[in-house]
């Protein structure tokens, strides 16, 4: 399994068992007050509208996420692949070179060569697609993408991975059912490697600037968004949490209420 293959199983657990999960279950109560209820078109409200509006495509929980987030196979203008490529405001894959992004850029026990081996797992050298259309692929298949990611946007999908299990801890409440329902969702063929990875990020402590220390320039905007996804943003810790990642990549309050709008969440600073 790629960390691509990992990164889409991971972000449906997370945004399941932590964000969108509440965001529906709220919806479906009629809740419309609070921070979560009041959340708008863009991702999660096309999320929702899907889960609540009568929408006759039927399926999981997670094919409804794998509809409203991964637009169209091999496309990268829709979901949230397409926002991730808009985000970036480049073709490709983000640059500086695969030997500057593998350092720090998975963390934690997978740093050094443990890094460069799980972001070579599944690679090929090059490719033409973008990483938003690579992770629209992926959802849209259930798996790997059909072209082979990069070792580039292998190390790419395993700092977004990071960045959703830091958010998704950052109100202090992902128990142990919470840590099962997110892996449930990668199933069972994950290899030593891959899993370890993965717990040593749900073990790791909340810490935003140490995460934005490892992010490359010009893939802020796309972090945080992956971050947003992950959490319920109905609590201080949240928030907090979210504007200490902000300040530590240097990202403005335009530039994060924008980030906010385009996922249809309420803004995280007051506008005006």
């Amino acid at each position: 399994m790629s960390l691509m293959r990992s990164l889409t199983k991971v972000a449906a657990g997370v945004m399941l068992a932590k964000g969108i999960g509440a965001v529906m279950n709220k919806g479906q109560q009629g809740g419309t007050s609070g921070q979560s209820g009041s959340t708008q078109g863009g991702l999660l409200g096309s999320l929702l509208g899907n889960n609540t509006g009568g929408s006759s495509a039927g399926g999981s929980l997670s094919e409804t996420l794998g509809r409203a987030l991964g637009g169209r196979s091999g496309q990268a203008g829709g979901g949230l692949g397409g926002l991730l490529d808009s985000l970036s405001g480049k073709s490709g894959a983000s640059g500086g070179g695969l030997g500057g992004m593998l350092g720090g850029l998975l963390g934690g026990a997978a740093a050094g060569g443990a890094a460069g081996s799980l972001a070579q797992k599944g690679a090929q050298p090059s490719n033409n697609a973008t990483f938003g259309e690579l992770f629209n692929d992926s959802i849209a298949n259930g798996g790997e993408p059909t072209t082979a990611p990069t070792a580039e946007q292998n190390a790419i999908a395993g700092l977004m991975l990071r960045a959703m299990i830091q958010a998704a801890k950052s109100d202090g409440k992902i128990d142990d059912a919470e840590k099962q329902r997110l892996l449930g969702h990668v199933g069972d063929d994950l290899d030593d490697d891959e899993r370890q990875f993965i717990r040593d990020q749900m073990a790791a402590p909340v810490d935003a600037k140490g995460l934005a220390a490892d992010v490359p320039k010009g893939m802020e905007s796309q972090v945080y968004l992956m971050s947003l996804l992950a959490i319920d943003f109905d609590s201080e810790a949240e928030a907090r949490y979210l504007n200490d990642l902000a300040v530590a990549m240097g990202l403005d309050r335009p530039t994060v209420n924008g980030i906010h709008e385009e996922a249809g969440v309420m803004p995280l600073y007051n506008q005006g």
